[in-house]
């Protein structure tokens, strides 16, 4: 439970750093967002230990992220109305919450995500070093 709660923590805060770094502006909500997608991708990662090829791995934690961010904002910004972010100008969004755009670079994220997960096990849990397959 500790080692989940950590690596939640890192993923809120990464989660912060980017958006910040992107948008130059983020939102208490992001720190909950990522580091729900950060623990998700994590645990599916740990789940896998090398069975999933790693493009597979990216594609179903792409989704899952797709997933989190349109419950998230359909709370944060639709029901609450804070208006945190609106992907409504972009193509392919659905109800300006979630865009292809955007999934598409979760799916470029979720390596970053995966090798950061694997890398924080090893050094800060003694977990062993995982081994990859593209496909």
């Amino acid at each position: 439970m500790l080692k989940h709660t950590i690596l939640f923590g890192i993923g809120g805060i990464l989660y912060l750093i980017i958006e910040l770094l992107w948008r130059g502006s983020s939102h208490w909500s992001m720190f909950i967002l990522g580091g729900a997608c950060f623990l998700v991708v994590g645990l599916i990662n740990e789940k896998n230990r090398g069975r999933l090829p790693l493009l597979l791995q990216m594609l179903i934690s792409s989704i899952i992220i797709t997933v989190l961010e349109f419950v998230t904002g359909y709370i944060v910004n639709i029901r609450m109305g804070l208006g945190v972010w609106d992907y409504s100008e972009l193509p392919y969004n659905i109800m300006g919450q979630v865009c292809l755009l955007y999934t598409v670079l979760w799916f470029l994220l979720s390596f970053v995500c995966i090798v950061a997960d694997d890398k924080l096990r090893e050094v800060l849990f003694g977990e062993e070093k995982q081994k990859y397959r593209i496909i």
